[in-house]
C-alpha cells in the first residue's frame, strides 16, 4: 500500500524502531494496523447504529417460525464481530440461523460464494432467499447466487444504477417509503409473484442499495 501510494518511496518515520529495513517496515505497518483497529472499535462502540428499520425487521424474522435469518458480511470476523456486537447485540446474534464473515470464504463479494454458503448451511434453494444489501458489490453477489435482492441505498450511492444491475427493489431505508415488513417482502412471493415490495419500492426511474440476509423457508 505504501509503495503504491508514495510512488515507491517509503515514508520517513523518525520514531525509534521504524526504519527502511524490512523489519522496521513490517513493524510500522503492523502498528498502523493496530492503531486503525483501535480507532475503528472506539468509533463503532460510541457512534455506530443500525439503519432505520433493520433491527425491527430482524426481530420479526427471528420470531417467525417459517423464516430463517442471518448475516453475511464481507468484513473479517475480527472487525465484523465488534460492529454486530455493538449494533445488533449478542441476544439477537444468538438467535440467528447463520452468520458468515469474509474470512469464512475464499472469494469475497461480488463473488456469490458467501451467499451460496449461507443457502447451503440453511438447506435452502437460492430462489427462496431474499438478501438485503446496501451496495453494488453486495447486489452483484446476491444476484450471482440466484437470489432476490432488496437494496437500501444511501445518499452517497443514490445515483448508482441498482435496477440496471438487477435489483428486485430499492428504498432509501426500510422505513422511508413505508415500513418494509416480512409480509411486504414474502407475502407476494408466497403467492407466486416475482415482485418485491411493489407498493413501497422506488420506481425504476428513481434513485438507487446490508448486513442482513432474510431467508424464506
Amino acid at each position: 500500500h505504501f509503495t503504491d501510494t508514495t510512488k515507491g518511496v517509503w515514508p520517513v518515520v523518525t520514531k525509534e524502531g521504524y526504519n527502511e529495513k524490512n523489519a522496521g517496515r513490517v513493524k510500522l505497518v503492523d502498528d498502523l494496523q493496530d492503531k486503525k483497529t483501535e480507532i475503528y472499535k472506539r468509533i463503532v462502540s460510541e457512534a455506530a447504529e443500525a439503519r432505520p428499520g433493520v433491527l425491527a425487521l430482524m426481530d420479526a424474522a427471528i420470531e417467525a417460525d417459517d423464516i430463517a435469518v442471518g448475516i453475511c458480511s464481507a468484513s473479517t470476523r475480527a472487525g465484523f464481530e465488534k460492529v454486530v456486537d455493538s449494533i445488533v447485540g449478542k441476544e439477537r446474534l444468538d438467535k440467528l440461523d447463520v452468520i458468515i464473515a469474509g474470512d469464512d470464504v475464499t472469494a469475497k463479494k461480488p463473488d456469490p460464494m458467501i451467499y451460496n454458503l449461507a443457502a447451503k448451511r440453511l438447506g435452502l434453494d437460492a430462489q427462496k432467499c431474499v438478501v438485503i444489501e446496501d451496495s453494488l458489490v453486495g447486489l452483484r453477489a446476491a444476484k450471482g447466487a440466484g437470489m432476490k435482492c432488496l437494496v437500501t441505498y444511501t445518499a452517497s450511492t443514490a445515483a448508482e444504477d441498482f435496477y440496471g444491475e438487477g435489483a428486485d427493489a430499492k428504498v432509501p431505508d426500510l422505513t422511508a417509503n413505508g415500513v418494509v415488513t416480512l409480509d411486504a417482502i414474502f407475502g407476494p412471493l408466497k403467492k407466486g409473484s416475482d415482485e418485491l415490495i411493489e407498493t413501497i419500492r422506488d420506481s425504476s426511474a428513481g434513485a438507487g442499495a446490508g448486513v442482513v440476509e432474510v431467508v424464506d423457508t
